[in-house]
């Protein structure tokens, strides 16, 4: 197997854990350990003082996977597999996917989604959105499919554009895979974070006998550090295979990661409501920025996630702007290539607390200079 580098995740290497504001961060803020554990019952409590730091089930503890299944309507502890979310993607496409498939596939996109495709002797076509406003039409990904496709990849909420469909939009494309006979791998990671008056979708795994919902603790509960993530399908074939496929990975989790994470889930509501708060009044912070600055920055508020992206207008490229931004003020921002996304793009991202600061650097910034 060969697979070319992970760009975005290479050039969050080069600079995240360096640079000194980080505004293009798709997770929020992370929960201090303390914060998480003072949330938990005493039925939980006790499973992290006993519990014992040796090998775990490989589909994942029970009791976690039941409390999992609880947010689905369609779903037991038996139709859960857990693993880390970009291990899992990673299983899945191995499992489902044969040298000479067509996939197909939203763009901009998280490299992961596309790479391992490719990585595997696919054919890819991108689902592509309207640039006007970020929405992606149905009846365009119906264009897309020929006789050898096999699978659709969706991610709504959207990274990075902040896009979403509405339930409508989402039944054309369940009634398009079906009709087709296709799998439907949906990337949920921002499931829940709804900002705008858009309607919560229900997971593709409750809508779809062939649909595959990935979801996990980094972006929702701002517990990226857990590395925890689940699939859920109706398919107990299909997850039994990415089940044999685990053994040659991880073969199990994290002990501890897995009682954090279903500490989580039983205060999802606690959690999910910081979040929310917090990106709400980023984005608000940012639609005044982006006004100020509009001869720079054309905004499209997002609809749903963390994440939005910003369309500059700019002599310089990009991948250029960033550079120098982190350079002179150690603000990272993204480039729209890390998505393989062509024009002058970044990421921003609206779940971190000291938000406001990072805009007072970037506006004098601005201020200061010709783009």
């Amino acid at each position: 197997m060969r697979i070319k580098e992970f760009k975005l995740e290479r050039y969050f290497a080069q600079h995240e854990f360096s640079a000194k504001y980080l505004l293009s961060s798709s997770d929020c803020d992370g929960f201090a350990m303390k914060d998480v554990l003072d949330l938990a019952s005493k039925e939980d409590r006790l499973l992290w003082d006993e519990m014992k730091l040796g090998y775990t089930e490989s589909q994942g503890h029970p009791f976690l996977r039941e409390a999992i299944s609880g947010f689905y309507k369609k779903a037991s502890k038996e139709n859960v597999l857990l693993a880390s979310p970009g291990e899992l993607n990673f299983m899945a496409m191995n499992v489902l996917l044969e040298p000479g498939d067509h996939v197909i596939s939203v763009l901009p996109g998280y490299q992961s989604l596309t790479e391992v495709v490719l990585s595997l002797g696919c054919e890819l076509s991108y689902w592509k959105p309207n640039p006007e406003n970020w929405h992606f039409d149905p009846q365009e990904l119906e264009r897309l499919v020929n006789k050898n496709t096999k699978l659709i990849i969706i991610n709504f909420p959207h990274n990075p554009t902040g896009a979403y469909l509405s339930p409508s939009d989402l039944d054309k494309i369940i009634a398009l895979a079906r009709k087709n006979q296709l799998y439907l791998f949906s990337d949920e990671m921002y499931h829940k974070l709804i900002i705008g008056a858009m309607e919560e979708l229900s997971p593709v795994s409750d809508l779809y006998e062939k649909g595959i919902s990935l979801w996990g603790t980094s972006k929702t509960f701002g517990l990226a550090g857990l590395r925890m993530g689940w699939i859920v399908t109706q398919d107990k074939v299909l997850l039994n295979k990415i089940l044999a496929f685990k053994d040659y990975l991880s073969i199990c989790s994290s002990a501890p990661s897995e009682v954090l994470a279903l500490i989580a889930l039983h205060n999802y509501q606690r959690l999910l409501s910081i979040n929310i708060e917090k990106i709400k009044k980023n984005i608000e912070l940012f639609t005044a920025f982006a006004n100020k600055h509009h001869n720079l920055i054309s905004f499209i508020p997002p609809q749903a996630g963390s994440t939005a992206f910003v369309k500059l207008n700019s002599r310089a490229s990009a991948l250029d702007f960033s550079t120098r931004l982190i350079k002179e003020t150690g603000i990272m921002t993204v480039p729209g290539d890390m998505f393989g996304y062509e024009g002058k793009y970044i990421r921003i991202g609206f779940g971190r607390a000291n938000f406001a600061e990072t805009l007072q650097v970037f506006d004098r910034y601005l201020s200061n200079h010709k783009n």
